[in-house]
């Protein structure tokens, strides 16, 4: 047995609290009558005292008790060397999607089980598995939003290099995170495309005023995302895919067909504001694409731009901090979201601007100028980016900060007179409900080309001997845990009714 967090182990050191407690525990001195005092000479006062444990067991069951919880924070598991020496190979599917990987490529996992492939699971701890049990195991397995490339980390330092595995996943671009590994494995990564490939859901939904309702409806398959919108009159209209219901002052709507889920008619405004104290032209740029905004989406919009900080109120949905002067703790805190001018040397450049985000403009045929960049220090996730691949307009989580590489100005930039301007500014403003709802109905395949990991030479794998598979005792010394936790208070609640009669 090993500890894979060994620093809990000082918690041993615990133990001393009950044994000092039951030290402590003094008993009072008894009272013996007598008739009369008058035979019983004066004696000088003496006292003595003597530390002595009582009730060892209970004692005891107490220290085990905190030995106990010291070794499950330390995370105890079992480990197990694997003989791979017979093996071919190794054949790992995911047990949420073992009897649909079997359906569709059933010739090929047969033959890999013939040619001597040992069946793991493409899971945390890849368990191995007898095929024929586990295809015949009828207990329903929750979906699971794994990362492949986490795993495939993982895989790299359990089994030696030289070992063939051949993978088999659902290409779901949900199941590739973060930055694509590098491992020496010979993997042969097979991929398919799920049954439960098209997905629709209705994304967000808000009054437009004369009873009027827009929909934003989003769309998810292999190919990509997008979202389309409706416009809806509650008292006329009786819409064919969406269904209105009202409960405890409420306005809902759902769709009749696919995520059939309510989403509350959103009836509060927008509140946009625009901040600037030098860069005049570039708030009205700015505004006016925000009004086209609200009048594009229809949604109620409260618009307003300030040249005074402290003019600012609190509650506001997007603040757009046009100023080279820091933005103060005080007014974000009266923001959700902010977009800042990001601070830093300014180079002339002479390419255009991509919107990269995970909504962005579907074939984009215009691509706005690009003439000054700011070489700032970008971090976070990239929303916007020049033909260099260079950051425009980045995010930070958490805080919803939004650095902007550029400023919004015909001497930096073409887009403020791009057309799609507003639609740029669209995306960006309601970019986190629509990527919120789409999380879960994400189904964009990943190419082969792109999920494959890279070759790292040897680094980090397991070379010249044998895996070892590590299972978590967790769970059992969760059971031991509570059965001694309910032994203690039954010994000490026996003892307390002793004492007590």
């Amino acid at each position: 047995m090993q500890f894979l967090n060994p620093i809990w182990l000082f918690a041993i050191a615990a133990v001393s609290i009950p044994v000092i407690i039951h030290l402590w525990n003094i008993k009072s001195g008894k009272t013996l009558k007598v008739g009369s005092i008058a035979l019983i000479s004066a004696a000088a006062k003496k006292s003595s005292r003597s530390l002595l444990v009582t009730n060892k067991l209970l004692l005891a069951v107490r220290c085990l008790l905190l030995i106990l919880l010291a070794l499950l924070l330390s995370i105890p598991v079992w480990k197990k060397e694997t003989n791979t020496s017979n093996a071919r190979g190794w054949l790992l599917i995911p047990r949420e999607n073992l009897t649909e990987s079997y359906r569709k490529l059933k010739p090929q996992i047969d033959s890999l089980t013939r040619m001597g492939y040992l069946f793991h699971y493409f899971n945390e701890g890849f368990t191995a598995a007898e095929m024929g049990k586990a295809l015949a195991d009828t207990s329903k397995q929750s979906p699971a939003d794994e990362d492949y490339w986490v795993l495939i980390n993982k895989l790299n330092r359990q089994i030696p290099a030289g070992l063939p595995v051949y993978l088999i996943t659902p290409n779901g671009i949900n199941h590739f995170k973060g930055d694509r590994p590098s491992t020496a494995l010979n993997i042969k990564w097979k991929t398919y495309t799920p049954d439960d490939s098209t997905s629709s859901w209705i994304a967000d939904a808000w009054f437009t005023g004369e009873k009027n309702i827009q929909v934003l409806q989003g769309h998810s398959k292999p190919g990509g995302t997008n979202f389309t919108r409706h416009i809806i009159n509650s008292a006329v209209d009786h819409n064919a895919d969406f269904r209105l219901r009202t409960l405890d002052g409420k306005a809902y709507i759902s769709l009749k067909k696919g995520d059939t889920s309510d989403v509350i008619i959103d009836t509060t405004a927008i509140k946009l504001t625009v901040y600037t104290d030098r860069y005049a032209v570039d708030a009205a740029y700015v505004g006016a694409a925000l009004q086209a905004l609200g009048s594009f989406s229809g949604r109620k919009t409260v618009i307003k731009q300030f040249k005074t900080p402290n003019e600012i109120t609190a509650g506001q949905n997007w603040l757009f901090w046009l100023s080279d002067q820091k933005l103060p703790s005080a007014i974000a805190k009266k923001t959700t979201n902010v977009l800042i001018y990001a601070p830093g040397n300014v180079t002339r450049t002479n390419s255009w601007i991509n919107d990269k985000g995970a909504f962005n403009i579907s074939e984009q045929i215009s691509k706005p100028g690009l003439y000054q960049l700011i070489n700032g220090n970008a971090t976070g996730e990239a929303l916007w980016t020049d033909g260099f691949g260079r950051t425009v307009l980045s995010r930070n989580l958490p805080g919803h900060n939004y650095y902007l590489y550029t400023h919004f100005n015909l001497a930096w930039t073409d887009l403020v007179w791009d057309n799609n301007f507003p639609q740029w500014l669209f995306r960006l403003v309601f970019d986190e409900r629509m990527q919120m709802t789409a999380g879960r109905h994400e189904r964009r395949a990943i190419s082969n080309g792109q999920l494959l990991p890279g070759n790292n030479n040897g680094k980090d794998t397991v070379t010249g001997q044998q895996p070892d598979i590590l299972t978590d005792l967790s769970h059992y010394f969760w059971l031991l845990l509570v059965a001694l936790f309910l032994l203690e208070r039954f010994m000490a609640h026996h003892q307390y009714q002793l004492q007590k009669h």
